[in-house]
């Protein structure tokens, strides 16, 4: 069974850990990767969040991710094989369903890599549509306090109408 769903109020060392993180995997990784980049809702100043960490990692070439399968072993990731997210290569760090970080390789500036940095953005600069999130989010894990699949599937639609707002605006 999944571990229970907790939305905790922001936690300002949140940015503190992901910079941490980010100067040991750059150091790791070294210059096959292009960017390393706080994303998710830990990311996103006073918004309440999973405690998980999550990091987005630009790279040109997924060939290069298997390189680094083994060394981030070394400090407590795990690669997870997702067939059904072939836009991404997944590690997690913690336990099955209760991890603290969680790595996202993309494509650099691809599709899903600028989806990412988008939402995040335009969470960020829109404090109203951050307070909404939120309050879907805690919603969501009140009503599926131990079912993450269907706790991340209900949010899909409004993360869908925040990225075609923010597109609009974009251009």
């Amino acid at each position: 069974m999944d571990k229970e769903i907790r939305i905790e109020e922001y936690n300002p060392n949140w940015s503190k850990q992901f910079e941490n993180e980010k100067a040991k995997l750059k150091e790791m990784l070294s210059d096959k990767v292009i960017s390393i980049e706080h994303i998710g809702s830990t990311s996103v100043e006073g918004l309440g969040a999973k405690p998980i960490l999550d990091i987005a990692i630009g790279v040109n070439d997924f060939e290069v991710v298997n390189e680094f399968i083994e060394p981030l072993k070394q400090i407590g990731y795990e690669f997870v094989y997702h067939k059904e997210f072939p836009e991404r290569r997944f590690f997690r760090k913690g336990k099955w369903r209760a991890g603290t970080h969680h790595l996202h390789f993309y494509q650099f500036e691809g599709e899903h890599w600028n989806d990412q940095i988008l939402f995040r953005n335009y969470l960020r600069s829109n404090p109203d549509v951050s307070k909404e999130y939120h309050q879907l989010k805690v919603n969501l894990a009140e009503k599926f306090r131990f079912d993450r699949v269907s706790y991340t599937e209900n949010k899909a639609s409004f993360i869908h109408n925040v990225l075609q707002k923010a597109k609009k605006e974009e251009q």
